[in-house]
């Protein structure tokens, strides 16, 4: 299987969403217009592969719009999603920086606006913009946080409720803000969101309709819109233990140091009945 070649040009003069936070947003005049020198701007439907799994190296892939999957096969095709990579993230930075293979699989997950910079000039860009170069070791930094985040959700959750309240309260930042709720599309099927949080489909599909039928969230084809964002958030530290402020321990010598109590956080009081079922969920 070999990576899905880029399909066409865009527009040279594109870049990131306003606000953006992502690599480029804070470069200096000089060092954007070297930029604008180096990428090609390419547009990627849903479902393209950017690069496999110990593939060689050959550049770097600038996110500019959409939603890019970075994922792990085991010899006998078993899938783990690491994370889902948003708009301002470079992929493939490490394996160009290093030069060593591609690490992970990267597939849009919708459609996307992706620049590519080959090697040898994402390379010489650094070298020339020192400015640049630490904005790469940011972005370094932050892949290793959020894959850090990541393992923390699969390992330490208390259940697939859970991790999955968590996946659609973290999927749903960038969403809009209605009068039913915050509204998003949901491009993911419900096999890749257990293979991201670590669990199985059935159970997704479960945990979704419970979540439905309780009137927290609306599922209708694509569009996913959180109806009560409090409520999922309040299930996140349902399983959760929190520490209470120590007291300082009594000055007798041989005292035995008191040690942190624990507690279960406060939880949401309100209760919901179970309600008429929507529009049958994405499989």
């Amino acid at each position: 299987m070999r990576a899905m070649q880029w399909l066409g040009r865009g527009d040279k003069a594109g870049g990131f969403p306003e606000g953006s936070d992502g690599f480029l947003a804070g470069l200096s005049s000089d060092a954007s217009k070297a930029y604008e020198t180096i990428k090609l701007e390419i547009n990627y439907p849903s479902g393209s592969v950017l690069f496999i799994e110990g593939e060689a190296s050959r550049g770097v892939f600038v996110l500019s719009k959409g939603r890019v999957k970075l994922s792990l096969t085991s010899p006998n095709g078993k899938v783990m999603i690491l994370r889902i990579s948003k708009p301002g993230e470079i992929l493939g930075l490490h394996a160009v920086i290093s030069g060593v293979n591609f690490q992970a699989t990267a597939e849009t997950v919708e459609p996307c606006q992706i620049d590519f910079v080959r090697s040898d000039d994402f390379l010489r860009f650094l070298r020339q913009h020192p400015q640049v170069a630490l904005l790469a070791a940011r972005q370094l930094s932050a892949s290793y946080q959020e894959t850090c985040q990541q393992l923390r959700s699969l390992g330490l959750s208390g259940s697939a409720r859970e991790k999955v309240a968590r996946f659609l309260v973290e999927w749903s930042e960038s969403g809009e803000k209605r009068r039913g709720g915050i509204q998003t599309r949901l491009t993911l099927t419900h096999e890749e969101i257990g293979q991201l949080i670590g669990t199985s489909r059935e159970t997704i599909t479960r945990i979704l309709g419970d979540f439905r039928d309780r009137h927290w969230i609306v599922i209708r084809g694509s569009v996913l819109q959180l109806q009560d964002k409090a409520a999922l958030e309040d299930l996140l530290g349902r399983e959760e233990l929190t520490l209470l402020p120590v007291r300082p321990a009594p000055n007798v010598d041989g005292a035995e140091p008191l040690q942190p109590k624990l507690a279960r956080p406060y939880l949401h009081p309100k209760a919901y009945p179970l309600g008429t079922s929507e529009p049958a969920l994405r499989g």
